[in-house]
């Protein structure tokens, strides 16, 4: 088939008013990539601090935004076997990271990678999994960052299983997400937030206790949990709080750390690291057979991701100032 043009996002200079709605023509398939059409793309605060160029890289430019996208498999190169046409899929984050450790020349889309707000996007075959079969184009596209992001953390890494307790800051997407996937294992769940609609909220998804962020939330921890502490935390703000997650902590638990919300350095008591025996693991998505396991567990628990508001593909700056104000649940973008 011909290949169309792509109406897409573009950024000639940094900052979210330079953004601009252009046409651009694709190239022709390599024997290894597919074509794809774009039908949803989920934003991560990472595609903002991109577009503002404070993520502590700079793509270069001109670059497309966003790295979490479903869509439609239209064509395919004649080296591929992977897809055949028709296929409803996801993007993986990291392109190139299939499994175990990720390969040297695996690279993050949306930055530095290849961007997906776009109609159309010409990727290599073994970027893509299949998408869900239980959700459709906005709730699937939601999983290839924040989903992965939490189910790496709690699940993979964290080996979270019933009965557990789990400790979750804040109300973002990765949190939201591990909210879930902790309910889908049959944990206890205490989530930590300064919002009290957001708490409620949480609250009302399934979460056990919701705590006030200035209280004296990790003796609250200890108490709700006779003393023992949560297993597994799902550490998204870093800095000082690093140190009351390790308060907070049982015995042989588990932090997954995965964000800086609070700077990239880090205060904690080595004390409390070594008589809790620790384990302070870094997360940075994952590889794609765990993308698939995610998908699999999706669909077999109905699992719905939680979406704050989709917008039409040419409103993304009107999405990216939603996103700004910190949203319960993910801020989509669907093209027609």
């Amino acid at each position: 088939m011909s290949t169309p043009v792509s109406h897409q996002w573009q950024l000639n200079t940094f900052g979210p008013g330079n953004l601009r709605y252009v046409e651009t023509p694709l190239s022709p398939l390599a024997p290894h990539q597919v074509l794809v059409q774009v039908e949803a793309v989920s934003l991560n605060y990472r595609d903002l601090m991109l577009v503002e160029n404070r993520y502590g890289i700079s793509p270069t430019l001109p670059f497309t935004p966003g790295s979490d996208m479903a869509g439609t498999v239209l064509d395919v190169g004649a080296a591929v076997t992977r897809w055949r046409g028709g296929e409803r899929v996801i993007s993986t984050f990291v392109a190139g990271w299939l499994d175990g450790a990720a390969p040297a020349d695996a690279v993050a889309l949306g930055g530095p990678g290849p961007g997906m707000l776009a109609s159309h996007v010409v990727l290599d075959a073994q970027w893509l999994a299949a998408a869900p079969d239980t959700l459709n184009a906005a709730a699937a596209s939601t999983l290839p960052c924040a989903a992965l992001t939490a189910w790496v953390g709690l699940v993979e890494n964290g080996k979270l299983r019933a009965g557990q307790t789990v400790l979750i800051h804040g109300t973002g997407g990765v949190a939201l997400f591990g909210l879930q996937l902790a309910l889908l294992h049959g944990a206890q769940v205490i989530v930590v937030s300064g919002d009290a609609d957001k708490r409620a909220r949480a609250l009302a998804l399934g979460a056990s206790h919701v705590l006030e962020r200035s209280s004296d939330w990790p003796a609250t921890v200890m108490s709700l949990t006779q003393g023992r502490g949560a297993d597994l935390v799902l550490e998204t703000v870093g800095g000082a709080n690093l140190g009351r997650s390790l308060q907070a902590l049982a015995v042989g638990g588990h932090v997954a750390f995965i964000g800086v919300l609070d700077g990239g350095e880090l205060s904690a008591s080595g004390f409390d690291l070594i008589r809790r025996r620790a384990v302070v693991q870094g997360v940075s998505v994952g590889h794609r057979q765990a993308l698939e396991q995610l998908v699999r567990a999706v669909d077999a628990n109905a699992l719905q991701p939680v979406i704050a508001a989709e917008y039409p593909a040419a409103e993304l700056p009107t999405a990216l100032d939603h996103l700004a104000r910190g949203p319960f649940g993910k801020v989509v973008l669907r093209f027609a």
